[in-house]
């Protein structure tokens, strides 16, 4: 009995999110979504910090320069053998992690994101900040939060349009988790991942980001992530310098993302296991001689922007971290990017601020501001997501004063990546350079926000091809619209009950009938899952020469049930609708 109303409630819930008012419903999911989300970024922080705390020097978790200069070379090179022997015995599958594969899943597998390869970004991500790679946690993190909604939307059984929903509201949920970042999180979902922004995806976003946060706050503190004091423009004449900076971050960015492209392409055919220990070799020796590069990096820019590095000293960390960030990920290794590309950023935009001042002693700004300002430049640059950049350094910084030279920065260096160098963004490259594509039309877009239970056609009577006609008066009494008609127990077309009722009524004295012989309007049909979204439907209609189709979903093993029908009016009404 328990069982049977459990299936009964999910058959409700799945007609109720599938449709275009369905907010409530995925706000009221949105919160655990948010707490498993959140639970899971905590869990993940306190095992890699807890770890770096116990072997690095002082109870330093960023304190890699602490370590013996052979220490520098064997960590990250043990850990990428590790990495390695791991990645070689999971299948090729389960090891696809990240971003790029949460972004794969959600254009090709309806955002059905499987547990297994979360826990091995879990372990793997884990273990290659540990061993003091030069990654970040928000590509692990992203992975994380993503994975959750998605198993929340799975275990529900609901259908795919709100799976997509539920996916953004975990990739919100762990940013905001991981950063202490709220509404950057909101944006990085919506801008980098879903591409649209729609108020039936933003406010279970919005939720989801903030029910993270508020858990986040209760273990780790509301404190900002870099502590700086406050600092400004000093006049509007330094815009100048602004622009010049932005172009420089973008020529930077498009170098990155040039060689981690290059890194990925040319070094598919090597097994994972001796690329992943590459990827290692190269983060230890260049670690030898600049130990700054290991780990994420969050500590070095604290001293840019604290003004503590001199200028030779940002340049030779700036070049040395994008050479090892961009073998090490492009070689295999998990973890995120967006880790690098705010240290770079920050080291990058330090030296240009230094090098101002020394052109005009006293008429700029303090130079670490150019190193603010450039955290949210290189990001947006190489991300393509000049909001998502600008929102997270508005909260990572708590100053306010970013906002209009990072605006103006963020311009001109998403321009001179984009227009100059040809780059997209790093993540839509390295969807193309496993072969994919990412499509944010607006057509598939609106289509993939709805799924079919909610605009199929419920009115509809299944009936076995030979009839009589005591059995289609019966049927028509109901006033359906479609007559669905059966062959050995299977729909093989659909046809407008009117004209059903039309032979009926002009044929009296016929007591049986043939539905595939009489003269009526009838279209082949092919089946679809109850989960599906409308974007599927309009796939199948098109591959598979059908003209409409029947919406089933499978109650007991072996047993469906028919619960209505789609035509490709349906979609294009849909379509008009969202």
């Amino acid at each position: 009995m328990f069982k049977q109303r459990w299936n009964q409630w999910l058959d409700q819930l799945g007609l109720r999110v599938s449709s275009l008012d369905a907010l409530p419903q995925l706000c009221m999911l949105a919160i655990p979504v948010g707490l498993l989300s959140g639970g899971v970024i905590i869990a993940f922080r306190m095992l890699t910090e807890t770890t770096q705390a116990a072997m690095l020097p002082g109870g330093d978790i960023e304190n890699y320069e602490g370590l013996a200069i052979e220490y520098r070379l064997l960590l990250p090179v043990i850990g990428g053998l590790l990495i390695g022997l791991i990645w070689q015995w999971l299948s090729k599958e389960t090891r696809q992690v990240g971003v790029v594969h949460v972004m794969e899943r959600m254009q090709y597998h309806q955002s059905k994101l499987p547990l297994r390869n979360a826990i091995a970004q879990f372990f793997g991500a884990a273990l290659s900040i540990i061993s003091g790679h030069s990654v970040g946690r928000e590509g692990p993190s992203v992975h994380l939060g993503s994975t959750s909604g998605s198993q929340i939307g799975q275990w529900l059984r609901l259908p795919n349009n709100s799976l997509r929903t539920l996916s953004a509201c975990g990739i919100a949920a762990a940013i905001a988790a991981s950063f202490n970042t709220p509404l950057a999180g909101v944006i990085f979902s919506m801008e980098v991942v879903l591409m649209e922004y729609s108020v039936i995806s933003f406010a279970p976003v919005i939720l989801a980001a903030v029910t993270a946060t508020t858990l986040t706050r209760l273990v780790y503190g509301s404190d900002p992530i870099f502590n700086i004091p406050p600092m400004q423009l000093d006049s509007l004449s330094e815009l100048v310098y602004v622009i010049i900076m932005g172009v420089a971050l973008g020529c930077i960015a498009a170098l990155f993302i040039h060689l981690l492209q290059h890194s990925t392409t040319r070094s598919r055919r090597i097994p994972i296991w001796i690329r992943c220990t590459l990827g290692g070799a190269v983060v230890g020796l260049v670690g030898m001689a600049v130990p700054e590069v290991m780990g994420i990096g969050y500590d070095t820019v604290d001293k840019a922007l604290l003004g503590e590095l001199a200028l030779s000293t940002l340049l030779i960390i700036t070049a040395a971290k994008i050479f090892a960030s961009a073998l090490g990920l492009g070689l295999g290794l998990p973890g995120g990017l967006i880790g690098p590309t705010i240290v770079i950023g920050a080291l990058a935009g330090g030296a240009t601020g230094i090098m101002a001042d020394s052109w005009l002693p006293g008429e700029i700004a303090a130079p670490a501001f150019y190193a603010l300002i450039g955290m949210c430049t290189m990001m947006g640059a190489t991300l393509q997501a000049p909001l998502a950049a600008l929102t997270a350094m508005l909260e990572l910084t708590a100053n306010p004063n970013i906002i209009l030279p990072g605006m103006l920065a963020l311009i001109a260096g998403v321009l001179v990546s984009r227009e100059v160098f040809g780059k997209d963004s790093v993540y839509l490259m390295l969807m193309k350079a496993r072969g994919l594509d990412y499509r944010a039309t607006p057509l598939m877009q609106a289509l993939r926000g709805i799924g079919v239970a909610g605009m199929m056609e419920r009115r509809f009577e299944s009936l076995p091809d030979a009839m009589t006609r005591a059995r289609v008066l019966e049927a028509l009494a109901s006033e359906p619209r479609w007559i669905l008609i059966t062959q050995d127990r299977k729909p093989v077309a659909i046809m407008p009950a009117a004209d059903l009722a039309r032979e009926v009524q002009e044929n009296p004295d016929r007591t049986a009938c043939s539905l595939m012989e009489i003269p009526a309007e009838r279209r082949e049909v092919t089946a679809i899952d109850f989960q599906a979204s409308m974007q599927e439907a309009l796939e199948l209609l098109d591959s598979n020469d059908a003209e409409a189709l029947y919406v089933t979903r499978h109650t007991v093993p072996g047993i469906s049930r028919v619960y209505g029908v789609i035509t490709r009016e349906d979609i294009e009404r849909s379509y008009s609708v969202s």
